[in-house]
């Protein structure tokens, strides 16, 4: 019997980034993280706000994610800024170390969240907006909103 894929309980969110990025591809990623850590993301306690995932041949990591420290932690507590390696394959790591390097992308985190017993984070490739992307987009969400407004008047 297949197994139902466990439900992901969020920790965090990176909305700025959907903001300020158009989003090509999406991919899960596994963290390595300390005890600490863990308990400290258990207590809903993360920030993603500029964080992103620097791609180095055959490996990932995310640097500039905040976790701070677990309240109940001795003297081996965790650094709060301290970069995180991210598991996955290779051949994904390999795929958009190239997207990156040639044409001029970046990778930045969009969630964290567990998936199960195990924290999941959320990257995705992206490319930057311009400000008139920005504006247009805002317009286009303007418009919908009026719309919806105008149907809702309507019944």
């Amino acid at each position: 019997m297949a197994e139902k894929p466990s439900p992901k309980r969020s920790i965090a969110k990176n909305r700025k980034a959907r903001h300020d990025y158009h989003v090509l591809e999406t991919m899960e990623a596994g963290l390595v993280l300390q005890g600490t850590e863990v308990k400290s993301l258990r207590n809903g306690q993360a920030s993603l706000v500029g964080s992103f995932v620097r791609l180095r041949i055959g490996e990932a990591h995310l640097v500039d994610c905040q976790i701070p420290e677990y309240r109940y932690g001795n003297r081996m507590n965790h650094e709060p800024k301290r970069d995180r390696k991210l598991l996955l394959h290779a051949r994904e790591i390999r795929k958009w170390f190239d997207q990156v390097r040639q044409e001029r992308l970046t990778v930045v985190p969009l969630e964290l969240y567990f998936r199960g017993p195990r924290a999941k984070v959320e990257i995705a490739l992206v490319r930057g907006k311009r400000q008139a992307d920005k504006r247009q987009d805002m317009a286009k969400r303007d418009a919908k909103r009026d719309m919806d407004r105008a149907m809702r008047r309507r019944r």
